[in-house]
């Protein structure tokens, strides 16, 4: 089953608000959801972005894949930055840390 990170429309006609829903890929727009992990509106201004960091995270690190729309506001809240530099691996663990060149370059000289 691949599982998806993407928009689910809410609201009323031209007033638009949507959820970050978790689903099964094959799933129609509105239809069955696993997880609603955040809220996007566009029509405030600013717009409001509220995200729930430790299980978008979560489902980041199952191999959930993200809709363009939802990686450019993860991207635009700077989550994927984030994402990126705690290094998590699919697997929810962190990556090893790269030695210093410092460090490396003992172990050679012994």
């Amino acid at each position: 089953m691949s599982v998806k990170i993407r928009l689910r429309r809410m609201g009323k006609k031209k007033q638009p608000h949507y959820r970050l829903a978790v689903v099964d890929s094959r799933v129609k727009r509105d239809g069955r959801f696993i997880e609603f992990v955040g809220r996007y509106v566009p029509t405030t201004e600013p717009q409001t972005v509220e995200l729930k960091e430790d299980r978008l995270f979560y489902w980041l690190g199952q191999g959930a894949i993200c809709s363009d729309t939802v990686s450019s506001l993860l991207r635009r809240e700077g989550l994927l930055q984030k994402w990126h530099e705690l290094g998590l691996s699919r697997a929810g663990e962190k990556k090893p840390a790269a030695k210093p060149a410092a460090e490396a370059d003992s172990a050679q000289d012994s």
